[in-house]
């Protein structure tokens, strides 16, 4: 008998996404009703299945429907995103698509758009390319700088300064860990640095490599590094701002105790890499991906035997590269720039450094396709993971969970409660990947429980914080298998490294959520 072989990314999300089609019919559909805010017209939208009511834009709008958010919060764009209603959930019928609609799925009768139906195998089949369709911003991103990479790899500018950098940090091996690690968690725990990692395997990578590390430190480094920072987010604007808004706390209330959290797992995470790195440098066979050594090397460092020359266009090649970044970070920290932007910036960059690579205009075009053709695969997978999300949007179950979730928890201990409420977030965010979109449809209807049970609900807004950071790590429909592509690593690989991590992270978690309930 052959072997088994783990499946790739690819097939996973297939397999899930079949799984998620099934799902829809047998989990019952239903919708809370929603409030909408116009800011043209300075007005509510109340969307239910009576059809569209509009009221007047004021703070007693929001009262009338047992609402705690600050109508400021809405007029000053903070909240954009409909809010689920409290005490409004209803099942609505589930039924298949006519004929016309099983087979051609792309002429759904728009005035029907809030009817759910159970996806069909056609649907399964659409969910792709409707995925890649929604993706598409990031898709290009990821294209853009594959390209990009294509050119700077030509140069030889990246051989040059991985040598350079590796002779620098002989002996002082560990500070590349825990530099990164840190690094990336303040970005993600401040302007929620997430997708913009995936431009960073294929810089930093070969760095550890030649440190003498395996690429798993470097994969754990870059996406531990994000996945602790927007777990344990203090200003990021997509998850700690916008839940306390929908939640009608100040973002201020339960900071310090994010911040703690952050320090403490951050350097626990430091100290899980660094022992698991520093038992590979010692015995290379030590490592959960041996058997992938000379591939992975082949990949990022094929002239490792060679000492390039570091002359002084390489280091305007590596200039142009890294201020590309620099310019992103910046503007999407302190500008709120999102993908329209950060591919702008990656456009202009790629022309600069184009112009000063020294290679033939045959060249460049030839490298940024291969550098291009090389992130296919991530491309693809973005796309899939979106796809699971629309099927499961479209069979209309994901208000169902949130209801059934939120008459669990109902009188509980407050100890209890608020640990219930973090494995629920875990589960809910499967089935809604999005932060934002998670805090504006579950706020409004989970907070309001912890005013029941004595919780405060800024303990509400670190619940789902936690359990969604925590889930980010293993989910397969979030970045983890697109980022394992691009080291060519498979996930069950990852599940090896990092389930005793999450295990310990999960336990740490708990007990502080539980302490802080308390004081």
């Amino acid at each position: 008998m052959k072997k088994f072989k783990f499946p790739t990314a690819q097939t996973i999300l297939l397999l899930i996404a079949f799984v998620a089609a099934i799902a829809t019919w047998i989990i019952p559909s239903g919708k809370y009703e929603q409030l909408a805010y116009d800011a043209d017209s300075n007005v509510f939208i109340h969307m239910s299945n009576d059809g569209d009511k509009t009221y007047k834009g004021e703070q007693s709008t929001l009262d009338s429907f047992g609402i705690r958010i600050a109508y400021e919060k809405f007029k000053e764009g903070k909240i954009r995103k409909p809010v689920g209603i409290p005490g409004t959930y209803n099942q609505v019928e589930s039924r298949e698509q006519s004929k016309i609609e099983f087979f051609l799925p792309f002429l759904k009768d728009s005035e029907n758009e809030e009817v759910t139906y159970r996806q069909n195998i056609i649907d399964f089949f659409y969910s792709p390319i409707e995925g890649i369709q929604d993706s598409m911003e990031i898709i290009l991103f990821v294209l853009l700088i594959g390209g990009l990479i294509g050119i700077v790899n030509a140069t030889g500018s990246f051989d040059a300064g991985i040598a350079w950098l590796a002779g620098r940090l002989k002996g002082r091996e560990k500070l590349l860990i825990i530099f990164i690690t840190a690094l990336i968690a303040l970005g993600g725990t401040t302007f929620g640095l997430a997708e913009e990692t995936i431009a960073f395997y294929p810089i930093l990578i070969p760095i550890f490599l030649a440190a003498g590390y395996d690429a798993m430190v470097g994969i754990a480094a870059i996406y531990i590094g994000s996945a602790i920072g927007t777990m344990c987010s203090t200003t990021n604007p997509f998850s700690a701002i916008v839940a306390s808004d929908a939640a009608g706390i100040s973002w201020h209330s339960g900071l310090w105790g994010r911040i703690f959290m952050l320090v403490l797992c951050t350097l626990f995470c430091m100290w899980y890499i660094i022992r698991y790195a520093e038992k590979v440098r010692k015995d290379p066979s030590q490592s959960i991906i041996f058997n992938q050594k000379d591939e992975i090397e082949q990949m990022f460092l094929k002239n490792k035997d060679e000492k390039p020359v570091f002359n002084a266009r390489k280091i305007s090649v590596l200039i142009c590269f890294a201020l590309c970044f620099v310019v992103m970070i910046a503007g999407v920290s302190s500008k709120g720039w999102y993908f329209h932007e950060m591919l702008l910036v990656f456009v202009i960059g790629t022309l600069i450094t184009a112009l000063v690579s020294g290679l033939s205009e045959l060249e460049i075009m030839e490298e940024f396709m291969n550098g291009a053709k090389d992130l296919l695969a991530v491309a693809l997978i973005i796309g899939l993971a979106r796809g699971i999300g629309i099927l499961l949007e479209h069979g209309l179950v994901s208000d169902t969970l949130l209801y059934y979730s939120s008459s669990m928890v109902e009188g509980m201990p407050k100890g209890i409660f608020v640990n219930i409420m973090m494995f629920l977030y875990a589960g809910l965010s499967f089935f809604i990947p999005s932060s934002s979109g998670m805090a504006v449809l579950t706020m409004p209807i989970m907070a309001p429980l912890g005013d029941v049970v004595d919780v405060g609900r800024e303990h509400v807004v670190n619940a789902y914080q936690y359990g969604m950071g925590l889930m980010a790590f293993v989910t397969p429909t979030g970045l983890i298998l697109a980022s394992l592509a691009m080291v060519n690593v498979t996930y069950d690989k990852w599940l090896k490294f990092v389930m005793p991590l999450l295990g310990w992270l999960t336990l740490i978690t708990m007990i502080v959520l539980s302490v802080l309930v308390y004081l």
